[in-house]
C-alpha cells in the first residue's frame, strides 16, 4: 500500500513509525512531517486544510489509504473530501468530528445519550458568563467552546482565575475558538485517556494512558498541549473500561448514528474516574498527543492493521494482541513554553541516541537547517521507551533525555509519578 500520513508532530512522527514496521506499506509519506520524520518517510509540502489539493496528491501519488493526525484537516472537512474522491481514510467526518471542534456539542451529545459528564452552562455572552461563575465559585473550569491546540481550558482555582478567563477568551486569546465558552462544573479525581477505534458501527478498545497535563512538577503550573504520558493507565481498570463503554462510548456512538454522523476514526474519550466510577471530560477525534507515542511504542505494525479495518468497516472481527508491557514518553520543551519561547535553537546528542522496538526519540517541532536538527514549536521532541515495568520505561526514558544536549530546552523529571509513588 501507499500511504499518506496528515500531521508534523509527535504523534504523525509515532503513527509513520509504526506504520513502518507493517509489510503492507510499500511507500509512507507524510505531510509536511519534521526533521524526524524525514529520516524514515517522504515528505511532502502539502497544505493539509486543502481537502482539493491532499485528493489531487493523492491522485498523482497513487496514494491507496490516508491517515489524518490531526484535529484541524478533520474539523476542516478533509476526510469528506477525500472520501468523496474515493480514497480509503482513516478520520471521522467534518460533522462528526464536531465532538472536538465543539465543546457545546458535545454536551449536548452526551445529554441526548445520557452519558455521565459535568454540569455545565454555554455562553455566548461575557456578562452572562460572568454571572454564572459569581452564582456558582471555584473550582470551576473554563473552556473555550472550538479548538484551541489543547490549550483553551483553564481549571480555576479560584473565583477571580475563572472571571480572567473569560475576559482573555471573550477578548480573543484564543481567536474564534473563544467566541463561545463552556463553563464546567471541576470534577474531582484521576483522568485517564481511554482509546477505542469506531467504524461507524463497532467499537473496539485499542489502549489506555495517562496523560500530564501541567507544565510543572507535581502537576503544577498552566495546562499545557502534554508533557509526558505513560501506557497503560492503571487507573482505568478493565472493570472500568468496561463501564466506560457501556455507560459513555457505546451510547455516544448510537447517538451519532441516530443523527445520521456515523463516527469512523480513533475516538479519545478523557474520563475523569472517582471510587470506580467515569465520567466524561472531554472526546478528542484524533489520537492524543502525546499518548499516541506510547500507543503506537506499544502496538507497533498492528497499529495499520486496527485502522485500515477501521477504514473499511471491519472492526467486528479486528482483535489488538497487547504485549505484557509499558511504555513512557517524556516531553522535551522550549524553556518558557506553554508561554513565549524562543525558536531556531540547535538540538545536539539526537545521533548518540539508538532507535529499537525499545526506544526512540519521535520529534515534534523541528526542522533541519544547515543539517543540524533545530527547535521550531513549543514541545519539541517525545522521547519514548518501553519495559516490562513502568520504572524500566522510565528508567530508558530518562537515561535518553539525559543524552540529549539541548540547553534552551526543559522536561519534567516526574512522569508516570502517579504510577509510580
Amino acid at each position: 500500500m501507499n500511504i499518506l500520513i496528515l500531521g508534523s508532530g509527535g504523534r504523525e512522527h509515532a503513527l509513520a513509525w509504526a506504520v513502518l514496521q507493517n509489510p503492507k506499506c510499500d511507500r509512507l509519506i507524510v505531510a509536511p512531517g519534521n526533521a524526524g520524520i524525514a529520516q524514515i518517510a517522504e515528505c511532502a509540502d502539502i497544505d493539509t486544510l486543502d481537502g482539493g489539493a491532499v485528493a489531487s496528491f493523492c491522485e498523482a501519488e497513487a496514494v491507496d489509504f490516508v491517515i489524518i493526525g490531526p484535529e484541524a484537516p478533520l474539523a476542516a472537512g478533509v476526510a469528506d473530501r477525500l472520501r468523496q474522491a474515493g480514497l480509503l481514510v482513516f478520520g471521522p467526518s467534518a460533522a462528526a468530528a464536531r465532538l472536538e471542534a465543539s465543546k457545546s456539542f458535545t454536551k449536548e451529545i452526551c445529554d441526548a445519550a445520557g452519558a455521565p459528564t459535568a454540569a455545565y452552562g454555554h455562553f455566548t455572552d461575557a456578562e452572562a458568563a460572568r454571572a454564572h461563575i459569581r452564582a456558582h465559585g471555584a473550582p470551576i473550569v473554563v473552556k473555550a467552546d472550538g479548538l484551541a491546540a489543547g490549550k483553551g481550558v483553564i481549571v480555576a482555582e479560584t473565583e477571580a482565575q475563572a472571571l480572567a478567563a473569560i475576559d482573555d477568551m471573550f477578548g480573543g486569546e484564543f481567536g474564534a475558538a473563544g467566541a463561545e465558552v463552556v463553563i464546567e462544573e471541576f470534577m474531582e479525581g484521576e483522568e485517564a485517556s481511554f482509546f477505542v477505534l469506531c467504524d461507524g458501527t463497532d467499537v473496539l478498545p485499542i489502549g489506555t494512558a495517562q496523560d500530564h497535563k501541567r507544565v510543572g512538577e507535581g502537576d503544577s503550573g498552566p495546562n499545557t498541549g502534554g508533557m509526558g504520558a505513560y501506557s497503560p493507565a492503571p487507573v482505568l481498570s478493565d472493570a472500568i473500561a468496561d463501564l466506560a463503554m457501556e455507560q459513555i462510548i457505546k451510547p455516544t456512538m448510537a447517538e451519532m448514528a441516530r443523527r445520521g454522523m456515523p463516527y469512523q476514526g480513533v475516538l479519545y474519550a478523557g474520563l475523569m474516574i472517582k471510587d470506580g466510577q467515569p465520567r466524561l471530560v472531554e472526546y478528542n477525534v484524533r489520537f492524543g498527543d502525546p499518548e499516541c507515542q506510547v500507543l503506537m511504542m506499544r502496538l507497533g505494525a498492528q497499529a495499520l492493521d486496527l485502522m485500515q479495518a477501521a477504514a473499511e468497516g471491519r472492526l467486528a472481527d479486528a482483535r489488538v494482541n497487547w504485549a505484557d508491557d509499558h511504555a513512557m514518553t517524556v516531553v522535551m520543551a522550549a524553556n518558557g513554553y506553554p508561554g513565549a519561547y524562543e525558536k531556531g535553537s540547535v538540538i545536539n546528542g539526537l545521533a548518540d541516541i539508538a532507535d529499537s522496538s525499545s526506544q526512540i526519540v519521535f520529534h515534534a517541532g523541528t526542522s533541519l537547517r544547515d543539517g543540524q536538527v533545530v527547535a521550531t514549536g513549543g514541545r519539541v521532541l517525545n522521547v519514548t521507551a518501553r519495559g516490562a515495568t513502568l520504572a524500566e520505561a522510565a528508567q530508558r526514558a530518562y537515561a535518553m533525555v539525559d543524552c540529549i544536549d539541548w540547553p534552551q530546552g526543559f522536561c519534567r523529571r516526574d512522569i508516570g509519578w502517579r504510577a509510580l509513588g
